[in-house]
């Protein structure tokens, strides 16, 4: 199938496809006249790097992750503890986030306090 029937068999922009090409997380090959042409196991292969990507995996800890993620037969609990260390790095960037958001709602109580004192006692 050409990019464009990939795109709209998955959802996903050709823009993204090319992108998924580039970083090589999906292979193409090409026409004599250069098309793309990407087989009907692309679908599937498109919706995992998508799937990979809405859990915050980067595409160069997908390129490490995929192979053993699309052939079960060379699975090992390798691919486990590198999907589990990918979640402790978001959880603890989620922890961070919220200390984050804490000092900053800090600072924000502490200005809407500011602006409720009265005139006379501003600097």
């Amino acid at each position: 199938m050409r990019i464009g029937e990939l795109a709209a068999r998955t959802g996903v922009s050709t823009r993204s496809i090319r992108y998924y090409e580039q970083q090589q997380l999906l292979i193409s090959v090409r026409t004599a006249s250069g098309q793309r042409v990407f087989t009907d196991a692309a679908v599937e292969r498109v919706r995992l790097i998508q799937r990979l990507f809405d859990a915050g995996i980067s595409s160069a800890r997908m390129y490490e992750l995929l192979p053993c993620m699309s052939d079960p037969s060379i699975r090992t609990s390798w691919l486990t503890d590198k999907l589990r260390a990918e979640r402790a790095r978001i959880v603890a960037e989620r922890e961070r986030l919220d200390r984050t958001v804490a000092a900053l709602d800090g600072v924000l109580g502490d200005l809407a306090a500011e602006d409720r004192l009265p005139a006379s006692s501003a600097a």
